[in-house]
């Protein structure tokens, strides 16, 4: 929902009262496309109990009225109707299937980290209902089961999510506390939980599956990035240590030891199924993306890669020398994921192969030539191994990252703190 403070070019879906950005539903269209051809199915939230993205407070906004209004406020109700009427009779732009009939849909959320009362909740689920009788509706109240939701008849399912102990003493206990109250009456998804040590997550997970709960989302475990790399989220909830997990995990994260907590949600996500646990496949290959300087070179990854290994050759068929082997894809946070620091001058032409315990790859995609005409040093500052000196106290900052565009290490340190680098050639510039 547009937002008055909203810098551009934010894609938001609602530009006003009953007013829709089709270039905005378009990108949903392709995600509903995506969704069908991979077999994926989608909770959709209708609104966000927040300002982040814009959500309840802005409804109120359009007309001049305080957020808490959203809730009991007919006009405000009657202006978010329009939003899911939009929503549920949009034809597809690209499949020609309408929302209210599209199988990627697994059901609608009311909204996102509500505390809606139930009255609202009551009449928007039955708006939704009236609209779509193919699919299910979920409470997007989640800050704890509430009675009232569970008496309502066109709420399908209930969710919470959890980011501390909880009442009961633990977030597997509030878990179980939860399902109990559920059971019977409605079906129960843990909709995030995080931000507690890895063996509180183990039990968390445990805790879902012995309850018979639908399922858990663990939050969060994001993708990657068309231009290299992954997409990167840090938290400052949690003591603002945890970021987004990226399968299979990086040692860039070990401060929240996600290479554990990824193999035992693997693990998880198969027993929740009653499926025993396959062999970790070999990786794809990755697709290498146009390379204009032997200092930035990014690739698409592949699902289960734990590294990377790019190769080069003076002709397109070979023969190729490794450049850089081990290249793990989650130590740049939206840079280049690797320089060529030992090529020659000369025309170069590139491939990267991905590699994890199963075996590697075969190759991706050759991209060149390449006219190397100097090298490029790059220090990602994950530590001070590629300066030759350090003077003052300069550290290595893991937490804070948001303010730092997620670069998730950097050095850091007080005026007058240096870093010194010996370098075998004079310096033409730097950055």
């Amino acid at each position: 929902v547009v937002r008055g403070d909203d810098p551009p070019p934010q894609a938001s879906h609602v530009l006003g009262v009953g007013k829709f950005n089709e270039e905005a539903f378009v990108a949903l269209d392709r995600v509903l496309q995506a969704a069908n051809e991979q077999g994926v199915r989608l909770v959709i939230p209708l609104v966000n109990n927040w300002p982040w993205m814009g959500g309840r407070g802005e409804y109120a906004a359009f007309r001049g009225k305080d957020k808490n209004a959203f809730w009991t406020d007919p006009q405000l109700i009657a202006d978010f109707e329009q939003t899911i009427k939009f929503v549920l009779t949009r034809t597809n732009t690209l499949t020609g299937v309408r929302y209210c009939d599209d199988k990627s849909v697994l059901c609608w959320e009311t909204g996102n980290e509500l505390d809606s009362p139930a009255s609202w909740t009551r009449e928007i689920a039955a708006y939704i209902k009236s609209l779509d009788t193919n699919h299910l509706v979920m409470d997007g109240n989640t800050s704890g089961m509430r009675s009232g939701s569970l008496e309502i008849p066109d709420v399908d399912i209930v969710t919470t999510h959890h980011y501390s102990a909880g009442r009961g003493g633990s977030m597997a206990q509030a878990i179980r506390n939860n399902a109990a109250q559920a059971k019977g009456k409605k079906i129960y998804v843990v909709g995030e939980f995080g931000f507690v040590s890895t063996a509180q997550m183990a039990d968390a997970l445990q805790a879902i599956r012995d309850t018979g709960a639908a399922g858990g989302l663990l939050w969060s475990l994001r993708f990657r990035d068309r231009d290299g790399g992954f997409y990167w989220h840090s938290e400052p909830s949690g003591g603002n240590l945890f970021k987004a997990f990226h399968w299979p995990g990086s040692p860039v994260a070990n401060a929240y030891d996600e290479i554990n907590l990824m193999a035992i949600t693997r693990t998880n996500a198969f027993a929740i199924r009653g499926l025993p646990v396959p062999p970790i496949p070999v990786p794809a290959p990755p697709k290498l993306l146009s390379v204009t300087d032997d200092g930035m070179i990014s690739w698409q990854g592949s699902v289960g890669a734990g590294g990377y290994t790019v190769e080069r050759a003076p002709e397109p068929g070979g023969p190729w020398t490794i450049a850089g082997q081990n290249i793990d894809e989650s130590a740049a946070q939206y840079h280049p994921q690797f320089s060529d620091e030992s090529a020659p001058r000369g025309n170069w032409f590139y491939r990267v192969r991905a590699s994890n315990e199963a075996g590697v790859s075969e190759p991706s995609n050759v991209v060149g030539p390449v006219n190397v005409t100097q090298t490029t040093f790059v220090d990602e500052m994950a530590d001070l191994k590629k300066a030759s000196a350090a003077r003052g106290g300069l550290t290595i900052a893991l937490r804070d990252s948001r303010k730092a565009k997620e670069d998730a290490q950097r050095s850091s340190g007080n005026a007058g703190d240096a870093l010194v680098y010996q370098l075998p050639a004079s310096v033409e510039g730097f950055r």
